[in-house]
């Protein structure tokens, strides 16, 4: 049998790292920055072929999105639309020839300035961006079309930005029919396809509505729906269509494929957090990291750390303490913060805005810290290696 390694994946504000794990996920390395320190949002791995790509830029570099194809040794950009560089590059020869400008056409022009988040689903790359659109590739990110489908839904005249802009921040597909598909975007809710993307459907509905009380909140449940404030969406393993969200205003589950949404929040001090996993083989296992607040600091409740999970798809919850910080914690999981691994037991992982990166190899019992002193921590993703 070959043996396997794990990998971690980790966009930060100054490019991305991998983390080497040993075969026992007992040590860990670092390596980089990468992607030309480009702020990177997120990380995703082939275990195929072992590809990675990495998503990222900002107002000054403009949207691309980085590929390696050799471990991280050496990576190449495709450039989606313009930055601030690009024309301070093209003013000024002598800048532009100091960093090795060129003036090559890009295919989005000005339209967004973020990759946010990326999707491998079968042979085919999907890019989520700032301002949200989805994006397309069959050529592993060598070029990229728009999902018109999403992008001309009759609902996004009335999408309406969160906090950090509008963002499409999470894809994620039935592992068993490619042609289903979720995304994520703040402030407008989940959207499915079941055509590969061709026509989308908005699922923000409550199961049972008159079970939930309006609350005093922008982002709270009322009128029917969760509220479109989703902050991260994951799909449960198995054919069922099983997702949960971590949203603006709690930890929600849908048996039918976001077409009703139970409240599962009880038992978790807070309702408010980003990050969200389920277990590889377990629909009923769940993390989170609850924050305080969205107003309070957005840090754990009484500056202790605790993973949160639920065995029984959110019936309970108990908190998972051991080896995280206890006293004077005041570090953010983002929306993109946490993964895990198909092993078994099951690895959980997640980094923070202070340059830490946690993992456990049992399921969330015991925790350690494998890095720190990483810029802000932006998305961390899982890939397992052969070797």
């Amino acid at each position: 049998m070959p043996d396997t390694a794990q990998r971690l994946l980790v966009g930060t504000t100054k490019g991305a790292f991998l983390l080497d794990g040993s075969p026992d996920r007992a040590s860990w390395s670092v390596r980089g920055p990468f992607c030309d320190g480009w702020p990177i949002n997120h990380v995703v791995g082939d275990p195929v072929t072992g590809t990675i790509w990495a998503g990222g830029g900002g107002e000054w570099h403009g949207a691309g999105v980085w590929r390696s194809t050799d471990d991280g040794a050496t990576w190449t950009l495709t450039k989606l639309t313009t930055g601030q560089v690009d024309q301070w590059a093209a003013g000024d020869p002598e800048f532009a020839q100091s960093i090795g400008w060129r003036p090559d056409p890009v295919p989005f022009g000005e339209r967004f300035a973020q990759v946010w988040s990326l999707g491998r689903v079968g042979t085919r790359l999907y890019a989520g961006t700032k301002p949200a659109v989805l994006l397309s590739s069959d050529d592993d990110g060598a070029t990229w079309s728009l999902v018109e489908g999403l992008t001309e839904h009759p609902s996004a005249a009335d999408w309406v930005p969160g906090a950090a802009g509008l963002v499409l921040h999470t894809i994620i597909a039935d592992p068993a029919d490619p042609a289903k598909l979720w995304v994520g975007i703040s402030s407008a809710g989940v959207f499915a396809s079941t055509d590969g993307g061709g026509t989308w459907e908005r699922r923000n509905d409550l199961a049972a509505p008159e079970s939930v009380t309006e609350v005093d909140h922008p982002a709270g449940p009322r009128e029917g729906q969760t509220g479109l404030c989703v902050h991260h969406i994951v799909r449960a393993p198995g054919p069922a269509d099983v997702l949960y969200q971590q949203n603006h205003h709690g930890v929600w589950r849908s048996d039918d494929g976001g077409r009703g949404w139970h409240d599962v929040t009880s038992g978790l001090p807070s309702t408010f957090g980003f990050g969200i996993r389920v277990h590889p083989r377990d629909a009923q296992t769940i993390w989170t990291v609850p924050l305080n607040g969205d107003m309070a600091g957005r840090y754990p409740p009484d500056a202790a750390a605790a993973v949160w999970c639920s065995r029984d798809g959110g019936a309970s919850w108990h908190a998972q303490r051991d080896g995280l910080p206890q006293q004077s914690c005041f570090f953010t999981v983002l929306r993109q913060g946490m993964a895990g691994d198909g092993l078994d037991p099951a690895g959980v992982y997640f980094g923070t805005n202070t340059g830490s990166v946690f993992a456990s190899r049992d399921e969330g019992r015991t925790w350690a810290e494998i890095a720190r002193h990483l810029p802000t921590v932006l998305a961390v993703e899982a890939l397992t290696i052969t070797t």
